[in-house]
């Protein structure tokens, strides 16, 4: 298949109405897609249409409706779902967007949702010849596109560290709620990806100091605070230890039960949040690293989940790769970071030593 794209292409956005929705509806609008909104709340989705230029088509839908998600996929070429918890909502989306025959996205950070898709859709999705790319997000997807692009010609690795430079972190009311589906569902535990397993465990958090790149410089982070690269790393790359850290000023702003939810602080709707993201691979004595900086880490999300639309539907996806692929396994990992400036900038990737051949 060729990379042109016949123009107006549609792409239903479930859970367009919420923060991060309204990012995706932007860039699809940007990027010349044709957005159908669509959700539960059929009066937020009204009134996002109506200030929209064009008014895009509106399609209300619950998850626990099939015939409506139905329609809300009629006609799609594809469909983003953006809406937490999604523990809740993947699994219905995704069996709507098999029985329309379409690609499905989403931005799931929970990392028990992520691993119900890969596991209850694996089979049933490379059967039916679908893509379902879950995670494709600053959370889980960018990371496992950095890891895999600084494992270059490595095959397997010993560990994969990935440390989240955040300068704050103000959730989200869909992020508030994820994570007390996600705690719920682990009873209070932790979890951490070790020895090529999930293990979920009772250990008290442990602080470290993470040389980040300059201008950050080393910080404080939160040892092994567990995120969504657990799942989509380790899916396709033979690597037995995949660790998360977060700056502890983030970890402290999300865990404060009074921290406000985001607020824009451009034109774009961007909060002044900044990210850096350090991938560092290891395999005996040799380190590759990768390292992405931008702004606004909700924001960011969009040009990711649709860049992410864009390849699957022009075939820029790596040979027939079919079923629940993550974004490190379906697409080529370098091209497509390339491809996210002016969204992310990337620090280029370190010269291979001798060693770390």
């Amino acid at each position: 298949m060729g990379s042109a794209m016949r123009p107006g292409r549609t792409v239903t956005v479930f859970g367009a109405y919420g923060h991060t929705g309204r990012f995706m509806v932007a860039e699809l609008r940007a990027r010349g897609f044709v957005p159908v909104l669509s959700g539960r709340d059929a009066g937020k989705l009204r009134t996002l249409a109506a200030a929209l230029p064009g008014t895009p088509e509106v399609r209300p839908a619950s998850v626990d409706d099939p015939a409506a998600l139905d329609r809300a996929l009629d006609g799609a070429d594809a469909v983003i779902n953006c809406a937490g918890p999604f523990a809740v909502t993947a699994a219905p989306v995704i069996e709507a967007a098999l029985r329309a025959g379409i690609p499905y996205v989403d931005v799931a950070a929970e990392i028990e949702a992520n691993l119900d898709t890969f596991t209850h859709f694996a089979d049933r999705a490379r059967a039916a010849g679908a893509v379902v790319v879950p995670a494709m997000a600053f959370y889980g997807g960018l990371g496992d596109l950095l890891a895999t692009a600084a494992m270059g010609d490595w095959t397997a690795a010993d560990e994969v560290n990935i440390a989240y430079g955040l300068s704050g972190w103000h959730p989200t009311p869909g992020t508030r709620v994820a994570g007390t589906v996600s705690r719920e569902r682990r009873s209070g535990r932790r979890v951490r990806y070790t020895d090529g397993r999930l293990e979920y465990h009772d250990d008290e958090t442990t602080l470290l100091k993470w040389p980040f790149p300059e201008p950050m410089g080393t910080r404080e982070v939160v040892g092994e605070f567990t995120m969504a690269d657990v799942v989509t790393v380790p899916s396709h790359l033979s690597v037995p230890e995949v660790r998360t850290h977060m700056a502890t000023e983030a970890a402290g702003d999300l865990s404060a039960p009074d921290t406000p939810a985001p607020t824009a602080a451009d034109a774009d709707g961007r909060s002044d949040q900044t990210f850096v993201v350090d991938v560092v691979v290891r395999r005996g004595d040799g380190e590759r690293r990768a390292v992405a900086r931008g702004r606004d880490i909700y924001a960011v999300t969009a040009p990711l989940a649709v860049e992410a639309v864009h390849r699957v539907l022009t075939g820029r996806t790596r040979t027939r790769t079919l079923g629940v692929a993550s974004a490190g396994r379906i697409f080529d990992a370098p091209d497509f970071l390339r491809a996210l400036s002016p969204h992310i900038t990337l620090d280029p990737l370190p010269e291979r030593t001798a060693s770390a051949s």
